[in-house]
């Protein structure tokens, strides 16, 4: 057991889209990931995923709206819900999700990370 500091964390990489695992309960994951730039339209088919903005801000955008997470806001995307995570700035975001969930969910491209990096 032991405590995590996520600003000395987020120092500890520097790549976008590369969720790293922070911690683990409940076949749950809790990751870091820093965003710059739209990524991909997906969805996942069996989770549901949690964003929770710890510096800066981002678009989620849906098929039909944008809607703007700021510093210390989350938003909860259904599972088969399609979406796409957009930053203007870097933005570090915390991510809780099942220990299975794809980034990319239900596309595999360049931003496809299968094996994700520990903290």
């Amino acid at each position: 057991m032991e405590k995590v500091n996520l600003a000395e964390n987020f120092n500890l990489f520097t790549e976008h889209w590369s969720p790293q695992i922070a911690g683990e309960l409940n076949g749950q994951h809790v990751k870091l990931v820093k965003f710059k730039g739209p990524f991909t339209w997906h969805h996942h088919d069996r989770e549901d995923e949690l964003f929770y903005v710890v510096k800066g801000s981002f678009d989620m955008e849906l098929r039909d709206k944008t809607i703007t997470i700021n510093e210390g806001e989350f938003i909860i995307i259904p599972k088969g819900v399609e979406h796409r995570p957009n930053a203007k700035e870097e933005v570090h975001v915390l991510l809780f999700e099942p220990a299975t969930t794809l980034n990319t969910g239900n596309v595999e491209n360049e931003f496809t990370k299968k094996e994700l990096g520990r903290l």
